[in-house]
């Protein structure tokens, strides 16, 4: 069993399960009996922390979790999301007005089948409405029993500040990895002024980290990573260069690259927990084993080397995902 850490109050594994992939972004995917096996197994080594949002699928993947969960939800952390909305030509965009907000709570509460969601997310912040009034109607569905704590996603520190002084925010769920970093400077030092917890998404860089993706080829036709600018022709063989140096550092260390990059995320503090996806038993087995790693500050110092944050190529996101991300 992994070790626990909190979020805020909130005690979870100290490692969870991301399961966008299980349903849409990366390539179809439908073989629904392994993904449930997955979650079955993530459970059964202490990833208690079961991450999806209504947008996943769409809507398909929070049905896959609640089928998987229907006889073990009391072993489960249970977070969903909502507020994005997909615009003209696949445009992000989001909501946040209190009608919407407790219509998507309803909803995931009746595709999960849970009477209760214990972690959730504000998944964009809409820049139209007042955080005010979004996590007023938050804080109404926790005093009305539908949820237990809740969160955000890619939030500035203003706004982070604006939510929390409505209700308590457990968790901020941001993109953080070796080849994200963004949230350090400003984002992380508020979260811990304010006993935020972190819950990195994408920890393997959209799993580009792990050293199995060397060309977009390797990629379905249908996976989003072929729009993303990092994967992107001229960047892809730069980004390469890094994680051909963090292969050695494993290989040194007797672990996998993804493993190496995942201990690095587990080292940012104990209120760091990562929700590195995947959808088969064999990847979830070697995240979690990640948990196990001891980095030295001579280890740290070596990874750093191999992958200084400003030497990433290319951007989080084409721009019309972009718009959406970081208000």
């Amino acid at each position: 069993m992994i070790a626990t850490r909190k979020l805020g109050e909130l005690t979870v594994g100290a490692e969870g399960l991301g399961c966008m992939g299980m349903s849409s972004a990366y390539g179809v995917y439908t073989d629904d009996a392994e993904s449930i096996a997955t979650i079955h197994r993530a459970l059964d080594l202490g990833v208690t922390l079961i991450d999806t949002a209504n947008v996943y699928g769409p809507e398909t993947n929070e049905r896959l979790v609640g089928r998987a969960i229907a006889d073990r939800r009391d072993r489960v952390v249970l977070a969903t999301k909502f507020g994005i909305v997909w615009g003209e030509g696949g445009s992000m965009g989001a909501r946040g007005d209190a009608a919407f907000v407790k219509q998507s709570c309803d909803e995931s509460l009746a595709r999960l089948g849970v009477d209760h969601i214990d972690l959730y997310y504000q998944h964009r912040v809409d820049p139209n409405t007042p955080i005010e009034e979004t996590w007023g109607a938050l804080s109404d569905l926790v005093t009305a029993g539908k949820v237990r704590y809740l969160g955000i996603s890619e939030a500035s520190a203003e706004t982070i500040r604006a939510a929390h002084a409505v209700h308590p925010i457990t968790a901020l769920q941001s993109e953080w990895s070796l080849w994200t970093r963004d949230l350090e400077a400003e984002i992380v030092p508020t979260c811990r002024e304010l006993g935020i917890g972190i819950v990195p998404f994408s920890p393997l860089g959209r799993g580009f980290l792990t050293g199995a993706i060397t060309s977009t080829a390797d990629l379905p036709a249908d996976d989003m990573r072929r729009n993303l600018p990092r994967f992107a022709e001229g960047n892809l063989d730069s980004n390469l260069a890094i994680v051909t140096a963090l292969r050695k550092l494993a290989d040194e260390k007797g672990v996998t690259a993804g493993q190496l990059a995942l201990a690095w995320v587990l080292s940012r503090g104990d209120d760091v927990v990562p929700i590195p996806g995947t959808k088969r038993r064999t990847y979830l087995e070697q995240n979690a084993a990640a948990t196990d790693i001891t980095l030295t500050p001579e280890d740290l110092a070596a990874i750093e080397a191999a992958a200084p944050a400003e030497s990433i190529a290319g951007a989080r996101y084409p721009e019309h995902l972009a718009r959406a991300a970081g208000k």
